[in-house]
Formats: C-alpha cells, structure tokens, sequence
C-alpha cells in the first residue's frame, strides 16, 4: 500500500476514535430540519435512518467542483469520473449501482432512462443550499431507484432584507468561476435568483495504457452555465405556492478515438427542472402538499452524432396528520410519467410509460421508545405492480445514546433503453417475458451518539439486490450481439462510522466505510468498488482566519467485473483557508490534492491533479 495512503488510514483511525470520545462545544446539527427521512419535517435528532446533512457552509468552504466531488469529500458515497468535472460520472451509494440511488433536485426526480441514473456532471453545486444523502432502500417511501439510497439537494432560498451574493474566483488549469445571486421578500413574495459560469482549460483526461482506444495528449476542457429562479408567496396564513425553475449547461471536451487525434470531441449535457408547488397547513393537525415536477436530461456528442432526451413528469399529493402526542400519519399519492427520445429505441425513437402509486406510513415518537412503518404499491405500465415496505425502530438507552435498526425492501424499474431497443426482450419469441424491476431488501442495525456537540454513528447493513440487468447473451432479444436480462444478483454488506466533535478550538469530523460489495454467484468484488473507504477533515478558527484541511482516501478496486484488472488505492490531501477582510468580504484559498498524487477511479482515465482557486466572495445587505 502507497506510504500516503498508510499515513492517511492512520490519521483516520486515530481520528474516528477521538470523535466518538471527546467532548466539543461546536455548534451541532442535531437540531436541523430534514425531510428526506420521512417525507415530511422532522428534527435530525428525531431520525431513525442513517441520514448525512452537508450544509451551504460545508460547500462554501470545501469549494467543490461537482456535487459528486461534495459527496465524496464528506464520505457519503464512492465516485467514478471517466475524466474531468464534465466527464460522466457515478456515484456508488453502500456499493450499489449509481442507478440504483435516487436523486432529487427540489423535490424534483432527476433520471436518465438511457443510462439509468441521474446524470451527476449536470447538477451545479453554486445554487445549492444544502444536501441530505439518506443510506438505504427508500422505495416505501419515494418508489423506484431508491435501492441504495436518496440524495436531495435543494437550491437556495429568499427571504428577509433584499441582499446579494457574488463569488468570483481563478485557479490553476485555466479555471475561471463567476457566481451571484440575488434574495429576499417583497410583502407576500420572496425570491432567490441564482446564476454561475465556470470555464477550464482541464487536463489530459486519459491514460496511455495497454489496451486504451481513447489516449490523446492533449487538455480537455468545459464550460458550465447555470441557473435558478425560485419564487414563493404566502397566499394567506398557512397557504403557501412556490414556483421553481432550475437551468444548467456542460459543454466538455473528450477524447473518442486516439485514430482522430484531430478531432474536438464534445459532450452537451443540459440538466433542466421545473416545480409548481402549493403547500397548505388546512389545521393544526393537517398538511399537505401537492406539487407538479418535469425534468429534463440532454446528452449529445459532437462531431460524432449521439442524442438522448430524458423527461421525467411527476404530480403528487403529499400530507401527514398528528393523531396525538407523539404519533403522526403521513400519506401521498403520486404520478410519474418517464418518456425517452433516442434512436435506438424501435418505437420510432421514443419510449413511454408511467406509473400510479399510493403509500401511507406512521411515525410514533413514545418517550424513549421510537418507530416508523412505511408501505406503498406502485403500479407500472410496462412490468406491473411492486409492493414495498419499511419497518424501523429505535430505543434511546441512556441519554444521548439510540440503537436504531431497520428491514426493507426497494426496487429499480428496468430503463426505457433496456426495455425498447434491439438489445431488450422479443416479445415475440416463445418463452421470452418482459424485464422485471431489480429488487433489494435491507436489513441494518446502528447507534446513533448526540451529546452537545458530539455526534457519532455507527450503521451494520446487509442489502441483497435481485434481478439485476446485465448485458448477456444473446437470444432472448433481436441483437446478435447480446441482450439486457434479468440474470444477476449482488450482496452489499457493510459497517459505516461517522463522527465530528471538537478538541479545543479544532472542528474534527471522519467518516469510514468497511463494505464488500458482491456478486452474490460467484463472490467476486463489484466493479470499482473499494473495500475501505475513509475520509478526515479538521478546521478551525484563528481570528479572521478559517483553516481546514481534509484527507479521502480510498483502498485499491477491480476495474472490471472478473477481478482481473487493478485500481490502485489512494490518499488525497486538501487545504482551504478563509480570510475575513470585512463582515461582508472575504477571500479564499482552496488547494486539492496538495501532493498531487496520480489517481485513477476508472481504467485509462486521469483524475485530476493538484488544483489550486483562489476567489471572492461579497456578500452585502441592500
């Protein structure tokens, strides 16, 4: 093992073990308002779920370049890039598959039904306010995806005096970044816009290996342009609409072919989300919310001609009622309608279907004693209906201290692509059945440590997921060359630890992950997948200064399904510094991967080398 990587799983350990010990007067999260859990508010302490909070400080300081860089840097989740920020990109929530964690943008479904999954290189990350990343089957709650788990992201809101927020910032590579935001309220209305620009030069994305087709020397550079406008007005006491409307453009450069060197190869992304919601506080003891969402997924290459368009449509009711002290009934209704645009679909290039779902669950808060079920049936047009349900409970021992523990079930519904091209099932054949939606079921048992500014957790799973499409044989399909079936099974075992406290006046945090991820019928490891992962982070402050660094770092991975191919494991140090110039000014130095080390999270593709961005941020009151 590399002598960083050593040095940095040490630090980790040590690190782990103080935050679960000493004692910290930081301002704790245990009081923040979550919804991601359940649907519906609740405090974070109240949270049976193995749920992380990264708030709009955490962004600010750690100035990722994606949220599947934030992600991992705050050790929810394992990230492969093939390349630069623009670069696709997955995101392994518990070793599941990155189509099998839901994403949501304001409560709005973010998919693609080419690849499967949400297109992680279109999300911004300069709009958002903060990020909620819930580990673990959800299907009860949310319906398809959720196998591994949700990730919801909601932008910035208005509110208060008129006031502004403006960042400018240059780094290493080329990078220029410009970003502002306007907020506040006008009598019944408050708003917030948002915009950001991000140019790069980048770098040499791919790797000369042995067998590489793609390996050019050259930089590969992208632009992003984004932006936000979200309005809401308090039509009356306890009645409350919003409108939200969310715009982001990637233009990235790629290497296709080393055989055309010449070649500008280019990928658009454009990730798009709309959101009408009216929410209404009807009684005392009744809410409700009803909302309308579309999103919209866009991916094309050019010189090379490739396009698919994903949307996804979602109208829902949602609400909950207090029954008594300490118990609530929570219900929702929903509609989604999933279309895809590609020309390899035999529909004449589009694809259709949707699905009708109906859940309910019960939350009961009684003194030290605490449980929440949840159930819903969703009903499919193309595959039929999945019943799923979660079942969760937890005691608080002593003061401070829960064991929590949960069982469950979630599916994934098979893609518009696997179902509608030559590669799905021929219906048409004897024998052959339409693909089934991929199923886990959960079991986990945790504890969960709050005590002031002291938080631990500490979560064992264990989530076995069926069905699973591969791309197979052929037969069963209309392509000689091989068909999407229902063949495969993986076994997703772990233990997690999370912890922050404070030793003086130094911030700790660390989070690891002891996980093996399985094909359950041969044992083998899943493709990039680590065995361990960890990461560490430390700031504090020292008059206008706030200092940080962090370390991630991540054990050696197979590239490929038969274990044949290595990825070697690696050690990643980063600084950030703060400088106060005055209450509404300040300046700031974010250094990553100090050390440069050369890291590869997919064969024959770079990430990025030691990058360095120093910026603005203005932030006045008018």
């Amino acid at each position: 093992m590399p002598h960083s990587l050593l040095a940095a799983r040490r630090s980790l350990l040590a690190l782990a073990a103080l935050a679960c010990v000493s004692s910290a007067h930081a301002q704790t999260k245990l009081d923040t308002v979550v919804t991601t859990a359940t649907r519906t508010p609740q405090r974070l302490s109240e949270v049976l779920a193995d749920l992380t909070v990264i708030t709009r400080a955490d962004i600010e300081r750690q100035a990722a370049s994606s949220v599947a860089d934030l992600l991992r840097s705050n050790g929810c989740a394992e990230m492969v890039r093939n390349g630069g920020a623009a670069s696709t990109t997955s995101l392994f929530l518990r070793g599941a598959d990155t189509r099998h964690t839901l994403v949501m943008v304001d409560g709005v479904r973010m998919d693609s039904q080419s690849t499967g999954g949400a297109s992680w290189q279109g999300i911004p990350v300069s709009q958002i306010e903060r990020v909620e990343v819930l580990k673990g089957p959800a299907s009860a709650i949310y319906g398809s995806d959720a196998v591994g788990g949700v990730v919801q992201i909601f932008t910035r809101k208005g509110g208060g005096k008129v006031s502004a927020d403006f960042g400018v910032g240059l780094g290493t590579q080329g990078t220029m970044k410009a970003d502002g935001g306007l907020f506040g309220s006008q009598g019944i209305i408050d708003f917030a816009f948002t915009g950001a620009i991000e140019e790069s030069d980048g770098f040499n994305s791919t790797v000369d290996v042995p067998g590489s087709f793609s390996y050019i020397p050259d930089r590969d550079g992208w632009r992003k342009y984004q932006g936000t406008a979200r309005i809401g007005a308090q039509l009356a006491e306890g009645q409350r609409a919003e409108l939200i409307v969310i715009r982001n453009h990637i233009n990235g450069q790629y290497d296709a072919s080393k055989s055309r060197p010449l070649a500008d190869d280019r990928s658009l992304q454009d990730t798009d989300a709309t959101r009408l919601a009216w929410t209404a506080q009807w009684a005392p003891a009744l809410q409700t919310q009803l909302s309308y969402g579309e999103s919209r997924d866009r991916y094309e290459t050019s010189p090379s001609p490739y396009l698919t368009v994903t949307k996804v449509k979602n109208l829902a009711l949602t609400g909950s009622y207090v029954l008594g002290q300490g118990q609530q009934i929570n219900f929702q209704g929903e509609r989604i309608e999933d279309q895809l645009e590609n020309s390899g679909l035999v529909t004449a290039g589009v694809g259709k279907r949707h699905r009708n779902a109906i859940g309910a669950g019960y939350l009961l808060n009684a003194g030290a004693f605490s449980l929440q079920a949840h159930a819903r049936h969703d009903d499919d047009s193309q595959f039929g209906s999945v019943d799923t349900g979660t079942l969760l409970a937890g005691y608080e021992v002593v003061t401070g201290l829960r064991v929590v523990g949960s069982i469950g079930n979630a599916f994934r519904a098979p893609t518009l692509y696997q179902q509608g091209t030559v590669y799905g099932p021929d219906l048409s054949k004897p024998g052959v059945k339409p693909l089934e939606a991929e199923r886990g079921r959960n079991v986990e048992l945790g504890l969960k440590y709050g005590s002031g500014d002291t938080e631990f957790t500490a979560t064992a799973y264990r989530n076995r997921v069926s069905n699973l499409i591969i791309f197979g044989a052929a037969g069963s399909c209309q392509s000689a060359f091989g068909c999407y079936q229902n063949v495969s099974a993986a076994r997703l075992r772990g233990v997690t630890l999370a912890g922050n406290t404070k030793a003086g006046i130094v911030n700790l945090r660390a989070t690891m992950d002891f996980q093996k991820p399985t094909d359950a019928s041969t044992g083998l490891l899943l493709a990039r997948r680590a065995k361990r992962l960890a990461t560490l982070g430390a700031d504090t402050e020292l008059g206008e200064w706030l200092l940080g660094g962090s370390v991630q770092a991540s054990g050696a991975r197979w590239d490929n399904a038969a274990n044949t191919r290595k990825l070697g494991g690696y050690g990643l140090v980063n600084f950030n510094a703060q400088y106060k110039i005055r209450k509404d000014l300040k300046l700031q130095l974010n250094l990553d991967n100090a050390f440069d080390r050369e890291t590869s999270t997919a064969y024959g593709y770079a990430s990025a080398p030691r990058t360095a961005l120093i910026s603005l941020r203005f932030t006045p009151t008018l």
